[in-house]
């Protein structure tokens, strides 16, 4: 199939799949006769499963190592287990981060005037 159709079927756009390729998240498609790219249902499966990765948040690096697992049938699941498990107390992280983000800014909206006057709580915090 072309680039097109693997677009179409992966849920992954044309561009992207051109740059997995270009840093080796997926293999370098086939060339028709005529140079262009063609795809099989391994790569469009490939595409869909770094698809859902970058969805749960995985970077780039870690769905190239994913994939590899993945394609690897004789990797133990440790390795994943692993890398699931850091990711998620990353995120985890990040959203005690956020939840203090929300709670200072919700301070400070409440602590703001929010009419005419020039006096302004939030802008001084961010000054600080």
């Amino acid at each position: 199939m072309n680039i097109g159709e693997a677009a179409k079927l992966s849920g992954v756009n044309a561009k992207l799949i051109r740059h997995y390729e270009s840093i080796a998240i997926i293999p370098k498609a086939s060339r028709s006769e005529g140079g262009y790219r063609t795809y099989t249902e391994t790569d469009v499966h490939i595409l869909s499963f770094v698809k859902r990765s970058r969805t749960l948040g995985f970077s780039m690096k870690e769905i190239k190592k994913l994939v590899s697992l993945w394609r690897n049938k004789s990797r133990a699941s440790s390795e994943v287990k692993a890398m699931a498990t850091k990711h998620v107390e990353e995120m985890e992280q990040k959203i005690l981060e956020l939840q203090e983000m929300v709670k200072t800014l919700k301070h400070l909206a409440r602590n703001c005037h929010g009419d005419g006057r020039p006096d302004c709580p939030i802008l001084n915090a961010l000054a600080k």
